[in-house]
């Protein structure tokens, strides 16, 4: 942490505000302590500015401090969310969803939203324990609130908690209603807020919402008859210590599947991840367990969702019986090409329907529709994103899956958010057709690239903590902008694109206008052979991601492994051009 005695000072004016009778006596102390300590390190890194709203909403550490997540920071966001709420919707009657996932604290600070939105008149569905996130986007549609929030810092290290809000579409808050929740909280002193909740307006709800939502999951099976010939597909499955655990087993089995098995030990709710170094199915790590399980279970497959299971990891075995995992990018372009391929086999195409992904997301997908004439649309990381073009696009035309390289998918429209239930059960589906055929997953995707050509992505995450990080990231985006790179990996860059001021350059310099519907810290960079590569801080974590996509011509199912060996080496040169080896 650089010396900054001005912003030191700054910190400790700000801290000491939380030193008054409005604070509880263990923050108190906490925050003094920071003062006092001759370190001030974590003093300006829990003071040095207010959490906001990223791609997924409050996302923080967990400790006292303007920056970190507690019952008060947690309540000044709620308390300005329940201001907006009430000017949004004047003279209405208004009711939210609140829900939690496993993660230390999330009952009290499901609790405390609770208290401050009934406190201020309005109605409160709290869930009575922890449930998916995707339920709780359900559950706002389904009960016709106008809000919501779901406690939840995804698959992030156990330190961390965050608050994910959402509107009445189910969907998680984009602008104006962002900008707007912001503008009410910054107004909110701690003084404002109204802790003491009313009893009478928080309902409870489990089990009844759980059977609906259950069933709802169920519109998005494709061909139930494939399910029915297979349902002894033999499948491990992890909740990750979290959500799933509540959901997921019972909406297997509601679509037909009964051969299921449990990794025990990961069937325990506890929010420090006992069994794992990151509750993330980006990790490999984290799938161990339920490898180990799928070997003595001899199982086709085996699955997992995060903590707030929004997100899945999926292993299946490869032609040498060794498990393999399905990175994020294969499993959207999988869930794409097979909603689109037995959705026309079994005559459900209309013409009328649209796959969403993301513009970091595979463009084999892009490929895919194309082939198969189904429109797709590109939009910004975060399922927000997806959920604004299904908002946009509908009804007039028909949302058949939308997913992003990680780890989400979405393959119905009951639902505003990422839904790992309805993907498992769909991925299955898909496990159960491949063996209706005699093949595995790992034979479908190859049966994918020989059809629509070979893609090997990899995501580099450059960690920058901290005020001096920020900075650090905020540097890096403006020296690529400023000077970007002509060529990749020898490879001619024929299209730029910056997000930010919405323009596209082509190789001759001719500049045309992006059609989206908001500016975004994104750069990208298309290269003549069909490479990608694209860089954008993240909006929840103190890092920047570099998403590589690397294309080559796969002749035979052979080819593959050359193909991906390749691709790595590709990717080594292109870290070296971008200073990240």
């Amino acid at each position: 942490m650089e010396n900054n005695q001005q912003l030191i000072a700054e910190c400790i004016e700000r801290a000491q505000q939380w030193l008054s009778p409005s604070f509880d006596e263990e923050t108190r102390k906490e925050v003094q302590a920071m003062i006092d300590a001759e370190d001030k390190t974590p003093l300006v890194e829990a003071f040095y500015r207010d959490l906001e709203f990223g791609t997924g909403g409050l996302r923080g550490i967990m400790g006292p401090g303007t920056n970190r997540m507690n019952k008060y920071i947690v309540g000044m966001a709620t308390q300005g969310f329940a201001n907006y709420i009430l000017k949004a919707f004047p003279g209405k009657k208004c009711s939210v969803v609140v829900g939690h996932d496993c993660r230390n604290n999330g009952r009290m600070f499901a609790e405390t939203v609770a208290n401050i939105f009934s406190a201020n008149g309005i109605k409160v569905y709290l869930f009575e324990s922890l449930r998916p996130t995707p339920e709780i986007s359900y559950a706002i549609r389904h009960l016709g609130c106008q809000a919501g929030v779901n406690v939840t810092a995804s698959h992030n290290p156990r330190e961390y908690n965050g608050y994910k809000a959402y509107w009445d579409d189910g969907a998680q808050v984009l602008t104006p209603h962002d900008v707007g929740i912001i503008a009410e909280v910054n107004k909110v002193t701690i003084d404002d807020v109204k802790f003491e909740g009313d009893k009478e307006l928080i309902i409870p709800i489990g089990g009844e919402m759980d059977w609906d939502y259950i069933q709802a999951v169920k519109e998005a099976m494709v061909d139930q008859d494939v399910i029915l010939r297979n349902k002894d597909l033999n499948i491990v499955y992890s909740p990750m210590h979290g959500t799933g655990r509540v959901i997921i087993p019972m909406a297997l089995r509601s679509w037909g599947f009964q051969n299921i098995h449990v990794v025990p030990e990961q069937m325990v709710i506890d929010g420090n991840f006992p069994t794992v170094v990151s509750p993330n199915p980006e990790n490999a790590e984290a799938m161990t367990l339920g490898m180990k399980l799928g070997t003595k279970l001899n199982a086709d497959l085996v699955i997992a969702s995060d903590p707030d299971a929004d997100r899945l990891a999926i292993v299946c075995r490869n032609d040498k019986g060794e498990w393999v995992i399905i990175n994020g990018n294969q499993t959207c372009m999988m869930f794409s090409w097979y909603i689109i391929a037995n959705k026309k086999k079994l005559g459900q195409l209309k013409g009328n329907e649209f796959l969403v992904k993301t513009i970091v997301t595979t463009e084999v997908i892009a490929e895919i529709a194309k082939k198969n004439e189904v429109e797709l649309l590109d939009c910004y990381t975060g399922f927000k994103w997806i959920a604004n073009e299904i908002r946009t696009n509908e009804p007039a035309k028909k949302y058949i899956g939308g997913g992003e390289e990680s780890f989400g998918f979405l393959p119905y429209d009951k639902v505003r958010d990422k839904d790992s239930p309805a993907s498992i059960c769909l991925i299955c589906e898909i496990a159960a057709w491949a063996k209706d055929h005699g093949k595995t997953l790992y034979d479908l995707l190859l049966d994918i690239y020989l059809e629509y050509g070979f893609s090997f992505e990899h995501t580099i995450n450059v960690v920058r903590p901290g005020k001096s990080g920020a900075d650090e990231i905020k540097q890096m985006m403006e020296d690529f902008r400023s000077n970007p790179p002509r060529e990749l990996a020898g490879q001619k860059i024929v299209l730029a694109k910056d997000f930010q001021k919405l323009e596209a350059r082509d190789a001759e310099g001719r500049v045309t206008k992006l059609d989206m519907p908001a500016q975004s810290n994104v750069l990208q960079w298309f290269c003549e052979n069909g490479n990608k590569v694209s860089v954008r801080p993240s909006g929840t974590e103190p890092k920047i991601k570099f998403y590589l996509e690397i294309k080559d011509q796969m002749k035979c199912r052979d080819c593959y492994e050359p193909c991906c060996e390749r691709a790595r080496q590709t990717i080594e040169q292109l870290k070296k051009e971008l200073g990240l080896d």
